[in-house]
């Protein structure tokens, strides 16, 4: 499966950096969009492209014309739960991807995800044990 993840600005630099150097294929915000850019126009476009988008605003799903953009363009949306570094984040999502993939894989857009962080392993520098990915939306 050839899966092209997009990064909300929300995500900054850093964590899509670190999924392309783990072999993923990501586009960020700001490769294709100006800061300002409403959240509705970039949802529009990342559905009809058909790219996995990753955000950390766990309050999309309550703005009324957010959601309405994931119904219409049929996105296919991933939220990071919880408070981390940008980097933290990333090494989360990595060690949870197994999972995220084979969630993605039995989905069919429009949806809303939650992926959780697993845990920072003891002993391990920089190791994370998998998260997992809840169905948030519909």
């Amino acid at each position: 499966m050839s899966l092209v993840y997009f990064t909300d600005r929300d995500l900054g630099k850093q964590f899509p950096q670190i999924l392309r150097d783990a072999g993923l294929t990501v586009e960020r915000h700001d490769d294709h969009f100006k800061p300002w850019t409403p959240d509705e126009d970039w949802l529009a476009e990342v559905g009809k492209r058909g790219w996995i988008a990753i955000s950390h605003d766990r309050r999309i799903r309550y703005k009324p014309n957010e959601l309405e953009a994931v119904i219409a363009h049929r996105v296919a949306l991933l939220v990071l739960i919880g408070k981390a570094t940008s980097q933290e984040l990333a090494r989360a999502f990595l060690a949870t991807r197994p999972t995220i993939e084979r969630f993605v894989e039995k989905q069919t857009p429009p949806y809303i995800a939650k992926v959780f962080r697993g845990t920072k392993s003891d002993g391990h520098e920089g190791r994370w044990s998998s998260g997992r990915v809840e169905q948030w939306y519909p």
